[in-house]
């Protein structure tokens, strides 16, 4: 068997970078696009921010099967919870569901999280949920293979009092950063910002994402007459 076929058998894993990150009214999230098999990447442009409520988001690393499967059941658990509640899901309750899967699982799951969010009485909020699943409350976070890339920077641009336009740029900076020095991240950037307004979604292309010192730009496209 040559080294693709074994690549292929490996199990599909989201070597990656998620953040999120919190300003004044609301969160920022974003995450990479890329997921392998060991050396082959088996989709270049996976969308890894999966809503669980309207307002209420998940960053997903660690195996996609893993990851995939948590949220569905935290989905689930939600719109029942909302139904019995009469009201809509608050950010930390979705957290503290997806933490005790985690938890409860992390002897078979490869899984690390981040859930984030706007509710009404709390506003925008980040909890992390790394491997293990532990569940930690945070202004900004950060995670998968590209993080160890960029906690320095994160550590040096992150500011308290960020507008949504400078919390936006913060989380692009960080990420395609982490895609420039990280061989398992790579792809596009998508990000999700929650606010009390709603949700927006925005998408970075491969051939426009931010390039890092150093990095080859992406080559220009040919025009046609």
């Amino acid at each position: 068997m040559d080294g693709t076929m074994q690549d292929l058998a490996l199990p599909v894993s989201m070597g990656t970078t998620i953040m999120a990150a919190s300003f004044d009214g609301g969160v920022v999230m974003g995450a990479d696009s890329r997921t392998s098999t060991g050396a082959y990447i088996a989709n270049r442009v996976t969308d890894k921010i999966t809503p669980l409520t309207d307002s209420i988001y998940i960053c997903r690393s660690g195996s996609a099967a893993d990851t995939q499967n948590l949220s569905r059941y935290v989905q689930l658990f939600l719109e029942q919870h909302s139904m019995e509640l009469g009201d809509e899901a608050e950010v930390k309750t979705a957290a503290k569901l997806a933490q005790m899967m985690a938890y409860q699982n992390k002897n078979m799951l490869q899984a690390g999280l981040i859930v984030a969010g706007w509710d009404r009485h709390e506003g925008g909020s980040v909890y992390a949920i790394p491997l293990g699943g532990t569940l930690v409350r945070t202004p900004f976070t950060i995670g998968g293979s590209g993080s160890a890339y960029i906690y320095g920077l994160c550590d040096k641009l992150w500011r308290p009092d960020m507008s949504e336009a400078d919390c936006q740029a913060f989380v692009v900076k960080a990420v395609s950063h982490a895609m420039a020095r990280d061989g398992s991240s790579g792809g596009c950037i998508r990000t999700v910002t929650i606010s009390k307004d709603g949700v927006k979604r925005n998408f970075i292309p491969g051939d426009s994402v931010p390039v890092a010192a150093g990095e080859l730009p992406a080559p220009v496209r040919a025009v046609q007459a």
